[in-house]
Parts: C-alpha cells; structure tokens; sequence
C-alpha cells in the first residue's frame, strides 16, 4: 500500500496540516499544555491555547518551537504526532515539513528526528521561502526570477527565487510574535499597562498597520489589563497609531533584510523581479498597509499572495508531488 503524502507548516505560532488529494486539513495553534510534575501532555492546540496565562501552578501552557525551531524537542514530537495521527490515522505517511531559510544542520536534523518519531514513514524538509513560492504559484521552475517574504510567527524569510533553487536569501527572528512583544513592551512603557499575548494579537490583528501615516484611518480600541501603579484591573483607549508606533522598527527591519537580499541578487533576477514585483506571503502579510510601506522603501511593486496564511503549508504539500526535484536541489 503506497503511504499517504502530509506536509506540514510547523509553526512557531500556527500548525497547519495538507493532506495530498484533499486540500488542508487541519489548522491548529502550535501550543501543548502539559501536567508540570509529570509532563503529561493535558491538552494540543486550540485546547492548550486557550489555557495560555489562565492556567494553575500545576499545568503549562507551553509553545514548543520558537523563532520558526524546535526549542522543546519531546514537546514537540508529542504535538506532532497528535496532529498527525487527527489527520491519518494510525497509517504512516511520509512527511514533507518546512524549516526557515537560516537553520542549523542540528536543528533540520531535530525536526527530522521529531517527524519520524510522531509516526512518519519517511520525513524531509523543504526551506519555507521555497514552500512559499510554490504555494503562492510562482514560476519556482521556471528560468526567470521571483521573490517572496514569508513573514510568520517566529521568522521572517526572504528569498529570489529562480530555476527551482532559492538564488540569494535572508532569515530574520523578527516576525508576528515580535511585533506582540513589541505592543506590549509600549503600551507598560506609555500606559503603565501589564497586557497579555493574546490582548497584544488581537491589537495587531484589529488595528494594526505598518504605517504610522496611515493608521489614523483605523480608529482605536479599548483594552483590559493590569495597571502597574495601583495592581488593579484598568481600561485604557488606545489608537491604531499607537500600535503603529510600537511596531515600527520591527517593520524596518523586515524592510532592510527584504533590501539586502535583493542587493545579493544579480542584474537579470533583478530585473525580473522590478517586472513581476514581490509577494508577501505568511500571517504576518495580512498586517494592514504592510505592502505599501515595502513598495515605497524598495520602488519595487508588492503583492499579498491568495490564501496568504496557508501558502506555506500548500506548497509543503505540493512540493511532495516534485520529490526528485526537491532532492536534486538540496
């Protein structure tokens, strides 16, 4: 019997699982809540999301990758598998999974090592800008030059793109969960307000833009949390502005990777690049006037890729049905 092909996005924020002939899957938060004495594992995903900052003394909340790797191995091989068997079953299928552009040979071998202990007949990795570029349906095959700028939880990766190999590429650990740091380190600092993660996202999510300019079009929000002066529970208004402001370096950064990589990239992919412009892909895409902020910084046109949140985890899926391909470009 010919085993099931998955590819999996294992995000540092969201896992996101393509099954072959039937699409995506299955979308879940990368988060297991676990027993502290004996770390048994209480709950995966949406379950253990939900217990993040609400949970007793006696369970954690954990995230068990960090900045696109796997910073808890056991943990994660245990989130893996539970995700896998939701998905297939007891069968053992072979597993396509994405890494950031800039990872160790340590840490591709700690995500091998963790695919096949969750269940997986055969496990191989495939650098997410890559993953992006065929999910968003660039011509990655094709002799001429594309870019994208996957921008997720944990990393941000950059590449050019041509003749199915990445040409010139940057990884950067400055992504969405930087820019929820980022709001919350503001709003202590500017409203002596203690605000948590998911408060922060939301933020993000709701009013966040990567113009300063143009986020006095987005209003504000009101928002709950523990004011540090008196320890009381305190709302407080805040405005799209604000937000902006709080994630601005972080925005100049991704800017400034996105810059470099193209000064790497010869004349010709250069120029095919100027012609065909840049596609933004990952979570971190969808974060308002982002495109505009990033056309105006390098003259180049700039696209937010279909499906932008799930191009990652299609093109993992996809690039199974191109094994020999894959394997010739490692």
């Amino acid at each position: 019997m010919r085993s099931r092909k998955v590819g999996i996005d294992l995000g540092t924020a969201n896992t996101i699982v393509y099954v072959d002939g039937q699409g995506i899957v299955l979308r879940e938060p990368s988060v297991v809540a676990k027993k502290s004495t004996t770390g048994e594992v209480v709950a995966v995903g949406s379950d253990a999301r939900a217990m993040i900052g609400r949970t007793p003394g006696s369970i954690q909340a954990i995230r068990p990758m960090k900045d696109g790797v796997i910073a808890d191995y056991d943990t994660t091989a245990a989130m893996m598998k539970y995700f896998l068997s939701k998905v297939v079953g007891n069968s053992k299928p072979n597993v396509m999974v994405c890494v950031p552009s800039g990872v160790t040979e340590v840490e591709k071998r700690a995500v091998i090592e963790a695919t096949q202990n969750a269940g997986a007949n055969e496990a191989y990795l495939i650098e997410e800008p890559f993953a992006a570029a065929i999910g968003a349906g660039l011509p990655v095959m094709d002799p001429t030059g594309s870019m994208v700028v996957d921008i997720g939880g944990g990393t941000t990766d950059v590449a050019t793109i041509s003749l199915g190999g990445i040409v010139s590429s940057r990884s950067i650990r400055m992504a969405g969960d930087k820019f929820d740091e980022s709001i919350i380190a503001y709003v202590r600092q500017n409203f002596s307000l203690l605000i948590g993660e998911r408060t922060a996202e939301q933020m993000k999510i709701e009013i966040g833009s990567a113009s300063i300019e143009s986020a006095k079009q987005l209003g504000e929000m009101s928002i709950r949390g523990r004011d540090l002066i008196s320890g009381l529970p305190k709302t407080v208004d805040l405005s799209a502005q604000n937000v902006a402001e709080a994630i601005h370096e972080d925005i100049e950064e991704i800017v400034t990777a996105i810059k470099e990589t193209l000064e790497a990239t010869s004349p010709e992919i250069a120029a095919d690049i100027i012609d065909h412009g840049i596609v933004l892909t990952g979570g971190g895409a969808l974060l308002k006037n982002l495109a505009d902020v990033i056309s105006d910084s390098t003259k180049v046109p700039v696209f937010v890729a279909q499906d932008a949140l799930d191009c990652v985890a299609i093109g993992t899926g996809e690039s199974l049905k191109n094994l020999d391909v894959i394997k010739r470009h490692k």
